[in-house]
């Protein structure tokens, strides 16, 4: 808007400003009966030439309050010789007409966006999810991104870990159980524990790449007196094709004291209902691995430290992390002509933040050397502090990248769909 200073250095007045008891419109805040479609004067004035009729006041004031320009406008019969009159104040207040129509605009640029962003292609579809099977199975889609991929192109064997864990926390969250804390039920809460993961078995048979879309399917079953186990089915979410199958047994830990916890009554019962009866997605490993020191590793990476962003919220390395450290010692040759198979990790203890890891690892078979013949290959591994404490135990299988396998399809357990 320009100012009424403005305005008078502008156009030529003859008149001073009117008098605070100027008379007002007959109708406040409507336009003058005597302004045509476009807001000028239908009556002008002629100077040198140029038919121009000023006709603007001060904004009066109307039982004490002060008006807009519009509404202290006095139609042309009623203004006194002596107002003052400008161009400007001929038009009218196009204000709530702007606001107006800004409003529409901004209204019809949201559902524009909104329509934008909708999935134009089926591997645009992201992160839907919700509950199967009275809310005993939990699915939620993923579209892999550009940063999640690795050197083979493919999605990382961490990015797939993510996933796992990012549907088992929205699992308990949908159903109502999470508490104040990761994962942590409101009985847990009261108690002060927190889940750990004991043991995690991992089997690839594919890896998506960018742009694909995985669907991930969860739900948890009982494993002995103090454990629960849960299990996860990935698949690609064109085809239905099984990419990854996992299972994982958890236990619980005083988040004060850090011990093993029993799983008490009251969190059976508040979990108990949620419980799926089928057996594990994995067949289970429980073969002991051998013991793995200096002298019988291959390859060795010291000076192992977390930091921050390793940490979650109960301030211990995330499970996660553990694979990236593993992978850390894993020799050259493996990775470049192999890929990841499977996985199984045994988790002895937690490593926090002011912690030095050492990542050991020892190829079944003759060692590196035995790469040759760019057959499967087997691997031994081991995580330890470096003053003294296993952290994880894990062994790998590897297969050449040109004998990728699709695996055979995994059904949900009975009755979910």
């Amino acid at each position: 808007m320009v100012a009424p200073v403005a305005t008078s250095a502008l156009f030529q007045v003859a008149s001073s400003l009117p008098e605070s008891g100027a008379k007002t419109s007959s109708k406040l805040g409507g336009v003058p009966t005597n302004v045509d479609t476009v807001g000028i004067k239908s009556k002008s004035s002629t100077t040198r030439g140029l038919k121009v009729k000023a006709n603007a006041q001060a904004p009066t004031r109307v039982n004490g309050t002060k008006v807009g320009v519009m509404e202290g406008l006095k139609s042309e019969n009623d203004a006194p010789p002596h107002a003052q009159r400008t161009f400007i104040n001929q038009l009218p207040d196009w204000s709530m007409l702007l606001a107006a129509i800004t409003t529409i605009f901004l209204a019809a640029e949201k559902q524009w966006t909104m329509l934008d962003w909708k999935p134009r292609r089926p591997d645009m579809v992201v992160d839907p999810f919700g509950l199967l099977q009275d809310g005993l199975v939990f699915r939620q889609n993923f579209s892999i991104r550009s940063y999640e991929i690795g050197a083979d192109r493919t999605a990382s064997i961490e990015t797939l870990m993510n996933h796992l864990q990012e549907t088992a926390l929205n699992h308990v969250k949908s159903v109502g159980l999470l508490g104040d804390g990761f994962g942590s039920t409101p009985e847990m809460c009261k108690r002060n524990l927190i889940w750990v993961v004991n043991k995690m078995q991992v089997v690839v048979d594919r890896y998506p790449t960018w742009g694909d879309v995985v669907q991930v399917d969860t739900w948890v079953a009982p494993s002995g007196k103090n454990g629960v186990r849960r299990d996860w089915v990935v698949r690609d979410w064109k085809t239905g094709g099984v990419l990854t199958r996992a299972s994982s047994v958890l236990v619980m830990m005083n988040k004060e004291t850090r011990r093993i916890s029993k799983l008490p009554n009251e969190i059976r019962e508040e979990i108990g209902s949620y419980f799926v009866d089928s057996p594990p997605v994995v067949d289970e490993d429980n073969r002991k691995s051998p013991k793995l020191d200096e002298s019988t590793a291959d390859c060795i990476r010291t000076g192992l430290t977390p930091r921050w962003g390793d940490l979650d919220v109960n301030l211990h390395v995330n499970n996660v992390k553990y694979i990236g450290w593993i992978l850390e010692s894993a020799p050259l040759p493996i990775l470049e002509s192999h890929e990841l198979s499977s996985m199984t990790l045994e988790y002895r203890r937690e490593c926090r933040r002011d912690s030095i890891v050492q990542s050991l690892t020892a190829i079944a078979g003759g060692g590196v050397g035995g790469l040759v013949d760019s057959g499967h290959v087997e691997c031994q591994h081991l995580l330890r502090l470096e003053d003294g404490g296993d952290i994880v135990k894990a062994r790998s299988k590897w297969r050449p990248k040109s004998a990728t396998s699709f695996g055979s399809l995994v059904h949900l357990p009975a009755g979910s769909a």
